[in-house]
């Protein structure tokens, strides 16, 4: 597995090592210790989710406050995503930054959302299958979330507004700057 930096700190992308031939392929998507040393920290998963979803659906920008805040391993098993990350860590040098990358069932790439960050993702193939692991359990009192089309965050979502399709939830979300606190 490949462990690749973002501008963000703590936040990865993982490129894994696949073993293909004339059957198709093989590859090692999580090995604990693998990945703890890569990110250069402990992470313990506890919960596994997975969503199916059409073109234009944007689901996020969500997170955990507190002590249910949640870092997760996410990509995508079939179709492709734009994947966002955005740092809410108060007196981060990258607060309010956020990183966007290309996840797909062909390129197989991962990234690791860690503890502090809004996260959400579009469809940009017909369908998408997407699978991400959580080190903190799921607790509705502490979520929280952000405008997608924040203009202080000024997210390129890859497709024109028009095309997106958003959940009564996440179009009331709050702007960036009226947003929970995360810790």
């Amino acid at each position: 597995m490949n462990f690749i930096p973002t501008q963000l700190s703590g936040c990865f992308i993982l490129e894994p090592k696949m073993i293909t031939d004339s059957r198709g392929y093989f590859m090692e998507s999580f090995n604990e210790q693998t990945f703890q040393k890569g990110i250069g920290q402990h992470v313990h998963f506890v919960q596994d989710n997975q969503s199916y979803s059409t073109k234009g659906v944007l689901r996020g920008l969500h997170y955990q406050c507190g002590v249910h805040a949640q870092a997760k391993l996410v990509r995508v098993l079939q179709g492709e995503v734009l994947d966002v990350a955005v740092d809410i860590r108060p007196g981060s040098v990258t607060y309010g930054q956020y990183v966007a990358e290309v996840l797909s069932a062909e390129n197989q790439r991962q990234m690791f959302v860690p503890r502090g960050f809004a996260h959400g993702f579009v469809v940009l193939s017909e369908t998408a299958t997407f699978f991400y692991k959580c080190d903190n359990l799921y607790n509705k009192e502490s979520e929280g979330g952000i405008q997608y089309n924040d203009p202080a965050l000024d997210i390129d979502w890859g497709l024109p507004e028009s095309e997106l399709l958003i959940s009564e939830k996440d179009m009331i979300l709050p702007t960036f700057e009226n947003a929970k606190k995360v810790w």
